[in-house]
């Protein structure tokens, strides 16, 4: 395989943007899945997000700490059960502090208080959007488990180019803060079957970290 051949290393893509390929170690990607599957169960649980047009994102979510809906933050689940949303722990906090040290090479003040969970199967995908609904300029850090996918990280301006194509496997880390904090990402495809079988998982879970702010 082209990875035995040439391993990966640490990419920063764009200044701010950095992505660290398997950052996790296999017990802590079993540790994450086993608490992303908790947090999927009802209520308050994952769900299919509505889109203020009408349409439905192919990505399932389940959020902790604060509830995200198109495009705000709640202390319960207004588009799904009502129920309040589940607590965000403070060790996936100390994870997120942990992942911009070692990607950014900074620490922050803010305590991450804020987790979106999106799982994608084979069909899913993700247009390209800005993270902009948090009051705080902090780094966003986001975990990969399971499938690999293309994650197309592109400008500040516009949805289009220019943008880098990045292959996220299971257990990378993409961090994106400072002058590509608010940059226009995505995610067109991902690559089904490629989880490793020892995870146990069938698809892929996107569990990205935020400061809200609020």
């Amino acid at each position: 395989m082209d990875a035995e051949l040439f391993p990966r290393s640490r990419t920063e893509v764009t200044p701010g943007a950095v992505h660290v390929p398997d950052w996790l170690d296999a017990g802590r990607r079993r540790e994450l899945l086993r608490a992303c599957r908790e947090w999927a169960r009802p209520p308050a649980g994952l769900r299919t997000v509505r889109t203020p047009g009408g349409g439905t994102m192919t990505a399932r979510q389940v959020c902790l700490g604060r509830h995200w809906y198109p495009y705000g933050y709640a202390p319960t689940v207004v588009d799904g059960d009502g129920a309040p949303v589940k607590p965000f722990p403070d060790w996936l906090g100390e994870l997120g502090r942990r992942a911009v040290r070692d990607a950014l090479g900074e620490a922050g003040d803010e305590p991450y208080d804020i987790a979106l969970i999106n799982f994608y199967d084979g069909d899913a995908h993700m247009g390209m959007h800005r993270d902009s609904d948090e009051r705080s300029p902090a780094p966003v850090v986001s975990l990969s488990l399971g499938d690999t996918c293309v994650f197309r990280f592109g400008n500040t301006e516009t949805r289009t180019r220019p943008y880098t194509d990045v292959e996220l496997r299971s257990g990378d880390l993409f961090v994106f803060g400072g002058p590509a904090r608010l940059a226009h990402h995505g995610v067109p495809r991902v690559q089904p079957g490629t989880a490793p079988p020892e995870l146990g998982l069938t698809g892929r879970l996107n569990i990205t970290l935020r400061v809200s702010g609020l």
